[in-house]
């Protein structure tokens, strides 16, 4: 069933209630209606390594998304027309406590509409990431061997521990790999890039078979067919995306947490993920946000066009 919106034309965008890209309230929709995608905050950013602040971004994005529309123009798909997508709210949380809030983000969310529904959770620091994947992989059925998955980022998130936690935005995938929710070897990480803290940081990932791309090595590929690739030896099989916002330069999204120098133009990251077009999607994110550092909003701006870029690819297979 197609998505009801606001008629621009006659509701201005600046009116109303702000929801993630004016979509209805899960709690609007008319009964018996089950969503494809139910999005939602997850306002929680104790689990970051250096400036926090991405606890406010799921608001952040909502205001930013209110100029998001609805027809994708380079895949020719009315997205709304093609999916029913609905905002739940914000996830509960537990500021204090990072594992706790994980584990009861993961609960609500799976519980959240049917298990044919997706979940596409707007954080937040990435550790939100494990919560999501969690609720996206018990929803379809714990799959033996865990997810496929395209991580965007400039850091590959599989430090065993910082500052004696395990459960931070530095940690998400290596505890997801363990606990059998992604299969590494059906895992991509673009935009990947230096400095790091020691060439330690890659072993994890290089030892239990991540396909890692670096920023430059993408670049030698500007029709991004590794990408292209990656999707078709996945065939039918579906995948999860994570998405964070400072695998792009923080020229262009100089609102998040941990910036890395030299990533990819908002332009690339678009076209990167129209690149993806034949995926099928079982679940995504968007992370790490920090409205603080973003004064005219361009980061929040652009989060909010990639979760669209996301539910675009959804609506090509539709």
């Amino acid at each position: 069933m197609p998505t009801p919106l606001p008629n621009p034309r006659t509701t201005p965008r600046f009116a109303g209630l702000t929801t993630f890209c004016r979509y209805p309230r899960i709690e609007d929709l008319a009964q018996g209606i089950t969503p494809d995608w139910v999005l939602y905050g997850v306002p929680f950013d104790s689990g970051v390594t250096y400036r926090p602040g991405a606890r406010f971004a799921p608001r952040a994005i909502r205001e930013a998304s209110q100029y998001v529309k609805r027809f994708h123009l380079e895949h020719n798909v009315d997205v709304c027309d093609k999916l029913t997508l609905c905002d739940a709210g914000d996830a509960p949380i537990s500021p204090y406590h990072i594992k706790e809030t994980l584990d009861a983000v993961a609960k609500w969310a799976d519980g959240l509409s049917t298990p044919s529904t997706r979940l596409f959770a707007v954080g937040g620091d990435h550790s939100i990431a494990y919560a999501n994947i969690k609720a996206t992989w018990q929803r379809h059925g714990k799959p033996k061997g865990g997810l496929a998955l395209i991580h965007f980022d400039s850091h590959l998130d599989t430090v065993d521990m910082v500052w004696s936690e395990k459960w931070g935005h530095a940690s998400p995938f290596i505890r997801c790999i363990e606990e059998g929710l992604v299969d590494p070897k059906a895992m991509i990480s673009v935009g990947i890039k230096g400095p790091l803290n020691a060439a330690d940081d890659l072993a994890f990932a290089q030892k239990h078979g991540v396909r890692i791309v670096t920023r430059d090595a993408a670049a030698k590929d500007p029709s991004w067919g590794f990408l292209k690739d990656f999707v078709k030896a996945l065939g039918p099989r579906e995948a999860y995306l994570t998405f964070d916002i400072d695998v792009i330069d923080p020229a262009f999204a100089p609102g998040t947490g941990t910036p890395s120098a030299g990533g990819f133009t908002s332009h690339e990251a678009l076209s990167m993920l129209r690149a993806l077009r034949g995926v099928r999607l079982a679940g995504a994110d968007v992370v790490e946000v920090l409205p603080d550092r973003d004064p005219a909003g361009i980061t929040s701006f652009l989060a909010a066009h990639m979760m669209f870029e996301v539910l675009a690819l959804d609506a090509c297979v539709r």
